[in-house]
């Protein structure tokens, strides 16, 4: 299938005033301490502009680059210790694998029929995980991707600032800072920097040229991935490209919201809510079933499988006194699953559930 034309740029000012409301929003939501502060910041603030009718845009070759960064740091989160424990969390690894088949289809008959999600759409939102993995993979195969971002967001924040909060009624937990995701740039080595570059540059490469879906996230991760666990490095991208990374995708995300309703976005959001609560009873369910089968606790298995972010969830297992390794792992396996395999399933259903639109070419943009 022949590659679609490239899109002419935008206007400079478009750029610019897209690029500086999204580090507005985004420093904003940092300042207060919201989750994936500086992504979702950046996406709140540009999709109100969008919607307002200010004249924002951002290049896609800038989201490309940008969410190579995001893929590394997802890879870095494999550690060489993960092998060692990876024997007793064997049995609730594959309920994980269960559990994202399972509420996949689930919450896509959700969206599809009760929603009224198209097909593509419907399932990309579906995924119990992976804002920015869902969206520039459910965009790539047709879908709305401002709807599948919508979802994805509303899911998070739900699920990030509700949790706490029953945890507080039920257990005595306080929220308290959420750690950082590395270290600033200035104390970072050159050696590092260089095999995190070498992850991914490399691994862009190699995945395009393996034709592989999302390109530009699932190399970089699979590459640092590979060198983290192997001990080759420890290391994760700067804490200050790591917010540039998420405030570019963030934009752009909410720069797709030009023209957009608000009834559309009221709609999505109601949507997102019925969705969430279907993925935590779900998570809560699948807690109780393991945990005479595998010994591990309850809540540690709930809080591994529970749709939230990796950072947050376990934040809230060291606050309990809960195996905060256990919850972590369960999560960057999870997206590990849900960006590898999601985009392959997809292809294997039947024509008449996922539409009968023609879908671009794996590792197209």
């Amino acid at each position: 299938m022949a590659k679609a034309p490239k899109r002419p740029w935008p206007p400079l000012h478009k750029i610019l005033l897209a690029l500086a409301l999204g580090s507005i929003g985004g420093w904003t939501a940092h300042y207060f301490n919201i989750p994936l502060a500086w992504m979702l910041g950046a996406m709140i603030s540009t999709t109100v502009a969008a919607i307002c009718g200010l004249p924002v845009a951002l290049p896609v070759t800038f989201r490309t680059a940008m969410i190579g960064v995001l893929g590394v740091m997802l890879g870095s989160g494999f550690a060489p210790e993960i092998l060692d424990r990876i024997g007793d969390w064997a049995l609730s690894l594959v309920g994980l694998a269960v559990y994202t088949l399972l509420l996949t289809g689930l919450v896509t008959v959700f969206l599809r029929k009760v929603c009224g999600y198209d097909p593509v759409t419907a399932y990309f939102s579906a995924a119990p995980g992976g804002l920015s993995e869902m969206v520039l993979v459910g965009s790539q195969f047709g879908g709305d991707e401002r709807i599948i971002s919508l979802t994805h967001t509303s899911r998070i924040l739900l699920v990030v600032l509700a949790l706490p909060f029953l945890m507080q009624l039920l257990f005595g937990y306080t929220p308290g800072p959420r750690p950082a995701a590395g270290i600033p740039f200035a104390d970072s080595n050159a050696f590092d920097m260089l095999v995190l570059t070498f992850c991914g540059v490399a691994g862009f490469i190699a995945a395009r040229l393996a034709r592989l879906p999302a390109a530009a996230i699932l190399g970089p991760m699979l590459f640092s991935a590979a060198l983290h666990m192997s001990g080759v490095t420890d290391a994760k991208p700067p804490l200050e490209l790591v917010a540039a990374a998420q405030v570019v995708v963030g934009t752009t995300i909410g720069c797709r919201f030009a023209g957009v309703k608000m009834a559309l976005v009221a709609k999505t959001i109601a949507a997102s809510i019925g969705s969430t609560v279907v993925l935590v009873v779900s998570s809560l369910l699948f807690a109780v079933l393991l945990h005479p089968l595998t010994g591990l606790p309850t809540i540690g298995i709930f809080l591994g499988f529970a749709p939230g972010g990796v950072a947050e969830m376990s934040l809230i297992a060291l606050a309990l006194s809960l195996d905060a390794a256990l919850v972590a792992t369960h999560h960057i396996v999870r997206i590990f699953f849900i960006v590898v395999f999601t985009p392959m399933l997809f292809r294997l259903l039947p024509a008449h559930i996922v539409g009968r639109r023609q879908l671009p070419a794996p590792g197209e943009d």
